[in-house]
């Protein structure tokens, strides 16, 4: 047996692993609904271990199964399970760990339609109560715990201004007083933050997004301890219904061969495009973890070990003439609200946080017109700076 020292071996060789006789490259795509059984005695061993076995699609497959073990090997997790949405998997972890009447710690700048589940179905429908905080001060945290807090929920860069949370001091808390943590790791993918290593509980990533990186799937994971990822498969995943399919799940196996690599480009452009702009007399700020002048640097370089293509900067104007007009002059940045994709991408926040969230949210959160985000994609550095100095040159 070759020992895999390195992800990027991890990811790529299948050697080990291999039962296909034919010896195929490529894992087979089961496209299977249910899969049958020799004997009464052999369906029973099967049932007796539902979380293992391959008994129905909806509760495992072999082309999902396979591609949850490079997902767990990659976050350095005991297992994971697959999602057929990044909000299935948000769901179903955060409805795992919440009971009626239980209390959520979580920060102010979460994904908008986790946002949403929170204020719209977990508040009215189970009576959760919710403090929000900003993530940045332990103390703040500490304060807001109750008895009947059950849950931390993280996301770490935060949205739309990418504050950060210390995620080891956070889970140390949290153990302190018997409570939960899940994090939201998809800007950091598991390549450049490891929560679990720093004592986080449960992490989730959009599989959307860098990790399926060429914008064709929708997917989400969840990734924590085998005990865990067993009691929500056979909870939330299996009655909930958001399975992966085994064709998305092995278009997901595709994209993490070259996941490392293309990671490498993002965040090479990211660093030139942010530098670019923090240096633009037209650009008030930009929130990017991997810039010195971030406010949380030193918190970054401590708990990350790269970053990805996701960050956000804010226009010098308040006028929504000159911002629309900025807007609509870039060429070679598609406006679109996801990211993580190949292709370079521009989106204004407050297009749907007015939206999503009410106005006392927005202002807690710190969106205004002029934030801009831009998912830094892998097309040539030099051609997208030229495009935001084109459009910068047109406020």
């Amino acid at each position: 047996m070759i020992k895999k020292q390195h992800i990027e071996t991890g990811l790529v060789f299948d050697g080990d692993d291999k039962s296909d006789p034919y010896g195929a490259v490529v894992p087979p795509v089961y496209q299977n609904s249910l899969f049958t059984f020799d004997s009464w005695e052999a369906l029973e061993r099967a049932f007796s271990d539902k979380e293992n076995s391959v008994i129905y699609t909806r509760g495992n497959n072999p082309t999902v199964q396979y591609t949850e073990g490079k997902l767990a090997l990659l976050a350095g997790g005991e297992k994971a399970k697959l999602f057929s949405s990044g909000m299935a998997a948000v769901s179903a972890g955060i409805l795992h760990f919440l009971s009626q009447g239980d209390h959520l710690i979580t920060v102010s700048n979460i994904y908008g339609p986790t946002a949403t589940l929170i204020r719209n179905m977990l508040v009215p429908k189970m009576g959760v109560e919710v403090t929000y905080v900003s993530g940045n001060c332990l103390e703040e945290i500490a304060k807001a715990i109750r008895p009947n807090t059950s849950l931390i929920y993280l996301e770490s860069p935060s949205s739309v201004i990418f504050s950060l949370q210390d995620l080891k001091q956070i889970s140390l808390l949290a153990k302190e007083h018997d409570i939960a943590t899940m994090i939201d790791n998809t800007w950091a993918t598991p390549l450049y933050q490891k929560p679990l290593a720093l004592g986080i509980d449960l992490e989730m990533h959009s599989c959307s997004k860098y990790l399926g990186g060429h914008s064709d799937i929708i997917g989400g994971v969840l990734i924590g301890s085998q005990s865990l990822i067993n009691n929500i498969s056979m909870k939330e995943y299996e009655l909930l219904g958001a399975a992966s399919s085994p064709n998305d799940a092995s278009m997901l196996l595709r994209s993490l061969r070259t996941f490392p690599i293309r990671m490498e480009r993002h965040q090479q452009n990211a660093m030139r495009i942010a530098e670019f702009l923090d240096n633009h007399e037209k650009v008030a700020e930009v929130f990017y973890p991997g810039l010195a002048s971030f406010k949380q640097a030193l918190l970054a370089g401590q708990q990350m070990t790269g970053f990805s293509g996701l960050f956000s900067f804010k226009l010098k104007t308040d006028n929504l003439v000159l911002i629309k007009n900025f807007f609509n002059t870039l060429k070679l940045f598609q406006k679109g609200v996801s990211w993580g994709g190949h292709e370079s991408l521009i989106y204004a926040p407050a297009i749907s946080c007015s939206v999503e969230q009410t106005p006392e949210h927005m202002k807690r959160m710190g969106i205004s017109l002029s934030n801009m985000r831009v998912s830094i994609g892998l097309e040539n550095a030099d051609d997208l700076i030229a495009d935001l100095t084109n459009a910068l040159d047109n406020i």
